[in-house]
């Protein structure tokens, strides 16, 4: 008798219930977050609020990588545009994040088009170039547009979602709901037709054409994509933190954006996300007693974490074949 049947079947039930075991790490994880609040202080409460923020951010960078194969230095320019049109809107017209934020994703996505289209021809490290001249410009437009972003000063987010709520926990569960959408969209794009399309054109631009979706489109999309996330991060960022300036959306951020990625080892799940958003938020502040010694400890950080990547899995791995031949 074939074992083909068995064989497919036992295809079909893995992926099932990896994606079943994912759905139930998630779920755990933000059952966890949703009580911290109650269990910790003021400013572990607005630390994690920041934490959740900047796990947007890395979350945009990781889908550039992963649906697009290229890696961006420059997103900052695009949290900048979601952080603005939230804190231009509270400021002068007092309206909340809550009517503020599909104004940023929409900006977020029109600019990373903008962005990607005259760019399309370019990758791997004129790419990337091009990217960093993005972030380099960011604070110079913002210092010199100050009649409307508040120059070096800034501005203040002060606007509540929920009038009488305190806007600490407001900070912190409003910055949880949004990486927890976002995840959410992106874990519903990765198992559309549209997602399957993308990583078709990135990994086989020659059967993604005979299909008839152009590698150009493709990379157009996907920029698209990853902007209108990094204006949520922006977006996130000036309401949890309160203030939006220029000094939040300089190089080095857009350089430690990218190192969340790599810290998440381009992961798209929620604890992934986490993982690349607390390297940048909480390592800091446990560092910070440290004096001149935290950049040396923050990079021993990162390399451990980059060799943990590199070869947990293939222990994991010797261990099964070894479990396996005993």
């Amino acid at each position: 008798m074939s074992d083909h049947p068995a064989s497919l079947q036992n295809d079909r039930i893995l992926p099932a219930r990896l994606a079943l075991r994912s759905d139930m790490l998630n779920l755990a994880l933000l059952a966890v977050l949703l009580v911290l609040p109650f269990l910790l202080g003021g400013s572990w409460t607005f630390a994690l609020g920041l934490c959740f923020a900047n796990a947007i951010g890395v979350l945009s960078v990781s889908v550039l990588v992963r649906y697009g194969g290229e890696v961006s230095i420059g997103h900052t320019f695009f949290a900048a545009v979601g952080a603005y049109s939230v804190a231009v809107l509270d400021t002068r017209y007092g309206l909340s994040v809550i009517f503020s934020l599909p104004l940023a994703l929409a900006l977020g996505v029109v600019s990373g088009i903008a962005f990607a289209w005259p760019s399309r021809k370019l990758s791997g490290i004129y790419l990337a170039v091009s990217t960093m001249a993005l972030a380099l410009a960011v604070p110079e437009l913002i210092n010199n547009m100050d009649g409307l972003t508040g120059g070096y000063e800034g501005l203040y987010v002060a606007t509540p979602v929920i009038p009488g709520m305190p806007m600490g926990l407001q900070r912190y569960y409003v910055a949880l709901l949004v990486l927890a959408v976002a995840v959410y969209g992106v874990s519903r794009l990765r198992h559309s037709r549209q997602g399957l399309v993308l990583l078709l054109s990135k990994s086989h631009p020659a059967a993604a054409d005979a299909f008839g979706t152009r590698q150009v489109w493709a990379r157009v999309a996907v920029m698209g994509i990853s902007g209108g996330i990094a204006a949520l991060c922006g977006a996130m960022l000036g309401f949890a933190g309160s203030t939006v300036s220029p000094s939040g959306f300089t190089f080095w951020s857009a350089i430690f954006l990218l190192v969340g990625s790599v810290v998440s080892f381009y992961g798209l799940s929620l604890w992934r996300a986490l993982l690349g958003g607390a390297f940048l938020t909480l390592v800091p502040q446990l560092l910070s007693s440290s004096g001149a010694w935290i950049p040396v400890f923050y990079g021993v950080a990162l390399l451990a974490m980059i060799l943990a990547g590199h070869y947990l899995p293939r222990l994991r791995a010797l261990a099964a074949k070894t479990k396996g031949d005993d």
